[in-house]
């Protein structure tokens, strides 16, 4: 890859900044037209990207640490949507190992710690919640982990030992944040937010696996010892509730939370952040968002509902897209028939008779209660844990 320059001499192998704000315009618009609230110091990587956006010109002048803060924000404001800005590697490891990163390294592993209290609220809507603390958690927070284990291993490789043990404070307590959420949400016998929390938990802690791999951090390392593979084998140090986690996500969700490729071709919902897709199965909400929005043609939510059930035939074990539709449904005043000018009639045909709409019209409290049976009877293979 051929490397680039800018005024500032700073070399990059990776995407020039200017063309990583046309990325983010093209999934996550709704940043550049006023639709979030950029205000507060926990938004004000919101807020940069915005200020470029209007002044690219001065992204030519940035240095390496300024450079890692844009793709980190890039990447913060565009990893719940459907084309995620593609800097995972420069800032888990590419711009640890960029030449000038003696004179950075500090800068970046502070803001790699302030971003673990970065605002991703209007940016995601793959969240799970703690109703009585109001505690939240996404796939945000496996981004963050899989940064900030590359901010440490860097630490280490160059004998900052103090600001990499500030990092792995900060990685353990997002573990343990993590951990107590889903001991919390067992205790309240919360079915759905518990079972939504392991796919989430799945993500991060996959994450952090990959990048603890990706820099071969050695297999006798203590750190790695105590945070590698939580999702998968019970460790000492934690509730065997993490293993457990896991395996439920396996069991029950790990087919509905993927790429999402189907839902890439409707365009139209990358228009509002309220259009961003949620944890599957559980997905009757958004479809009623999508069904009720006025931001979209009824042309518009045609071809979602085409997308929906392409995305069904890919994964025909998945119910998230099913279920969606129902909610969008729901909302229109003859059901699919509404979009009888706007679907294909033997689409439309299709879908009445497909195991899609059965599926489909099942209602949301005997799907949810269904999701929660089986979760009670399912014996973790590994810790023979039970909900």
């Amino acid at each position: 890859m051929a490397k680039k320059v800018l005024r500032s001499d700073l070399e990059l192998n990776g995407i020039a900044p200017n063309l990583l704000l046309k990325d983010i315009e093209v999934t996550a618009p709704f940043l550049f037209k006023g639709e979030l609230n950029l205000e507060g110091k926990n938004r004000a990587y919101l807020a940069k990207l915005a200020f470029y956006k209007k002044n690219l010109n001065s992204l030519k002048y940035i240095n390496l640490t300024e450079y890692f803060y844009v793709c980190m924000a890039a990447h913060w404001t565009t990893a719940g949507t459907f084309v995620p800005t593609n800097v995972d590697n420069q800032i888990r490891e590419g711009l640890w190992k960029h030449k000038e990163i003696l004179g950075h390294i500090d800068r970046m592993a502070r803001i790699t710690i302030e971003s673990w209290n970065w605002d991703y609220e209007q940016v995601t809507n793959r969240k799970a919640y703690n109703p009585g603390n109001g505690q939240v958690m996404s796939t945000h927070e496996g981004t963050w982990l899989s940064v900030a284990i590359g901010a440490y291993c860097a630490l280490v490789k160059h004998k900052k030992a103090e600001l990499a043990e500030e990092v792995a404070n900060v990685i353990l307590a997002e573990i343990e944040k993590e951990e107590k959420l889903l001991i919390e949400l067992r205790e309240k016998r919360d079915h759905v937010n518990f079972l939504r929390s392991t796919a989430l938990m799945a993500h991060n802690f996959g994450d952090l696996d990959r990048v603890i791999d990706q820099w071969e951090m050695p297999e006798d390392d203590p750190f790695r010892k105590r945070i590698y593979k939580l999702g998968h084998i019970p460790n000492e140090n934690y509730s065997p509730i993490l293993a457990y986690a896991g395996q439920v996500n396996k069991r029950f969700l790990s087919v509905e939370n993927h790429r999402h490729m189907s839902m890439r071709q409707a365009k139209c919902l990358r228009r509002s952040y309220k259009f961003l897709i949620p944890v599957g199965p559980f997905m009757d909400t958004w479809g009623e968002t999508l069904g009720a929005s006025n931001q979209l043609s009824m042309a518009e939510k045609g071809e979602v509902v085409a997308a929906f059930y392409e995305g069904f035939k890919r994964q025909d074990q998945a119910f998230g897209y099913a279920r969606a539709f129902r909610g969008m449904m729901s909302q229109l005043p003859r059901g699919i028939d509404s979009l009888e000018a706007d679907l294909p009639y033997d689409l439309v045909a299709e879908i009445k008779k497909s195991r899609f709409n059965q599926i489909a019209e099942l209602p949301r409290e005997e799907f949810e209660a269904d999701f929660g049976k089986n979760l009670e009877e399912f014996v973790c293979p590994i810790t023979s844990l039970k909900f």
